[in-house]
């Protein structure tokens, strides 16, 4: 790491006391060299043991990598915290200018300590830190709004980044999340609620430091090579033509479409909903994070009419991906994109992550279909599979709830079904609901034993389409392994804070090279440690904090449906899960 790097100063918030203090902290970065591996440590250093998740004790953990500000598509920020949706380690990432505006600000990694005792939004402007009373802005339910306040109080347009929270953040809904630059999130495990624990109604980042490298041709030949390697990929100009929602058609023709909680997995409204049908009818533009050149993140323009007036029509930007679509469309049978859409945008106003309210509601759906619960509990809701207008209401009510039965919802399914019944089709994983992927064993194994319980901690989805377009039979151990290898690779990403979907340009040869160039001296045996090293700190917090995979629920539901690799099997699981933490 060259001397002059800001990467190696951490930016300590006191949010109780008002203070803020700098440490310089080379041997954190010399250890975890960035992003994850940073942040676990951290989050070992900073939370205590059994701490309550939206307590003071809690903190929150921001954390970018060494590539940050010099290559393409290391453009990540990750965030780690005590999640209260789970109870163990919350871990989630989002893009955006979050990461680029905490380098140039002169941080490799922001701590957020404490609570205050009355709202407040924090502006990090370089070397200065000032707390901006947020009185005014706490109770405003839209996360957009309270982001345009922000901008037009604070200077620095165009290199700052604005992080914050809307209403569910404040009602402390556990699966809530944190907006940042509108259309990006750090979506899942219940930062938002944390943040509305904190009285932190948001973060501003801004700085105009400059970045060094230790031989500036070799820099531009290598910004040059991963430059190309990303505009010439035909992965990533998919990316850039429809987005993940071009995984919605393909997902379908196989059976691997989550659709009405999983009672089937094809949906008749797949066409409708893809992401060829939106490009093709609803795309406005597209908009990248920074430093990126594939521009993935798409946005539809929706023509809505203002009430009781039929002739003026307001145009809307709204985001798209396919968790979105899934957990708005498919889960909840919605083949409406208009609907689907305004659902989707009311979710994210509010500051809720989308993939847990579609699931959540999609078991009250069914739980309401099956008489387990009646219309007393959705307080006079009728849930109907399609009836996006209702799943609206009860989004809002999930957020102001007017009863036990929402408050449960506003904890997330697993809870609501421990409360009310239906577990066997409530869709959840550690606790974490499910992702918008029936592909086979491996996806189900991710979901159970991701550090993150996330779909992208180690894409078993990949490996189930690979099994199944080549005929291939998938083994417990098998399967355990591969995702445990790739778990562990994925954390060398997440410390270098690389989008995940760059993975096939930033091979472990020419992360060597990169890191070279900005003074970081890494054999490809010494990333394969750092990510092995940190996904054992990431379990060995998680345990500390209660977690056992022996425990781990299988929904019965994920059994009863048929795969693309056919039906799957519970004891195959079991001995996968065994295998994954064999010798921890």
């Amino acid at each position: 790491m060259l001397p002059s790097d800001p990467l190696r100063r951490v930016l300590v918030v006191d949010l109780a006391r008002r203070r803020f203090t700098v440490e310089d902290r080379p041997d954190l970065f010399e250890a975890g060299l960035g992003g994850a591996g940073v942040a676990i440590r951290l989050l070992e250093e900073e939370c205590p043991s059994g701490a309550d998740p939206l307590g003071p004790e809690n903190p929150v953990i921001l954390a970018v990598g060494p590539l940050v500000g010099l290559f393409p598509l290391a453009s990540k920020t990750v965030a780690m915290f005590k999640s209260p949706h789970t109870g163990n380690l919350g871990e989630s990432h989002a893009g955006g200018r979050s990461a680029v505006a905490i380098r140039m600000a002169g941080y490799g990694a922001i701590v957020l300590r404490g609570a205050s005792s009355t709202p407040v939004y924090v502006v990090v402007d370089g070397d200065d830190v000032y707390f901006r009373d947020a009185s005014a802005l706490w109770g405003m339910r839209s996360a957009y709004t309270v982001g345009r306040v922000i901008r037009e109080r604070e200077r620095g347009a165009g290199m700052r980044t604005i992080i914050r929270i809307g209403r569910a953040g404040e009602r402390m809904v556990t699966y809530a999340c944190v907006t940042t630059e509108t259309y990006r999130h750090f979506g899942r495990l219940g930062l938002g609620a944390v943040f509305g624990s904190k009285k932190l109604k948001g973060l501003v980042v801004a700085g105009k430091r400059s970045l060094p490298v230790s031989n500036p041709r070799l820099y531009r030949e290598t910004y040059d090579t991963v430059f190309r390697a990303a505009v010439d990929s035909p992965l990533m100009q998919k990316y850039h033509e429809l987005g993940t929602a071009m995984n919605v058609l393909p997902l379908d023709a196989i059976g691997a479409l989550p659709t009405r909680n999983l009672k089937s997995g094809r949906f008749e409204g797949a066409e409708t909903i893809s992401g060829e049908s939106l490009a093709a009818n609803y795309l406005g533009r597209r908009v990248a994070c920074a430093h990126c050149p594939v521009a993935c993140i798409h946005l539809a323009a929706l023509r809505l009419p203002y009430p009781n007036d039929p002739y003026f029509y307001k145009t809307v930007m709204l985001g798209y991906d396919h968790e979105p679509i899934y957990a708005m469309g498919s889960m909840l049978g919605i083949a409406s994109v208009p609907g689907m859409l305004q659902l989707i945008d009311e979710a994210e106003a509010v500051g809720l992550d989308v993939m847990s309210t579609g699931v959540v509601l999609a078991w009250a759906t069914e739980a309401l279909e099956r008489g387990i619960i009646s219309l007393q509990e959705t307080d006079g809701l009728a849930l109907t599979w399609g009836d996006w207008e209702t799943y609206i209401e009860a989004v809002r009510r999930i957020v102001d709830p007017p009863n036990d039965f929402y408050r449960a919802l506003g904890r997330g399914v697993e809870h609501a079904a421990s409360l009310y019944g239906g577990a066997n089709f409530a869709l959840a994983f550690g606790g974490n609901e499910m992702a918008g992927y029936h592909t086979g064993p491996a996806a189900y194994l991710t979901y159970l034993t991701g550090a993150r319980h996330s779909h992208l901690d180690s894409a078993g989805y990949s490996l189930d389409q690979r099994a199944a377009s080549r005929g291939e039979m998938l083994t417990p151990e098998g399967v355990a392994d591969a995702l445990r290898a790739e778990e562990e690779w994925r954390q060398v990403l997440a410390s270098l804070v690389v989008c995940f979907f760059a993975r096939g340009v930033y091979t472990p040869e020419f992360v060597e090279r990169a890191l070279a160039v900005v003074g970081i001296e890494r054999s490809a045996d010494d990333l394969a440690r750092l990510g092995a090293d940190a996904l054992r700190r990431k379990h060995a917090f998680k345990t500390r904090e209660g977690f056992d995979p022996a425990r781990l629920r299988i929904p019965d539901r994920i059994l009863e449906t048929p795969s693309p690799l056919g039906a799957v099997d519970r004891e195959f699981l079991e001995r996968a899960i065994a295998q994954f933490f064999r010798g921890e």
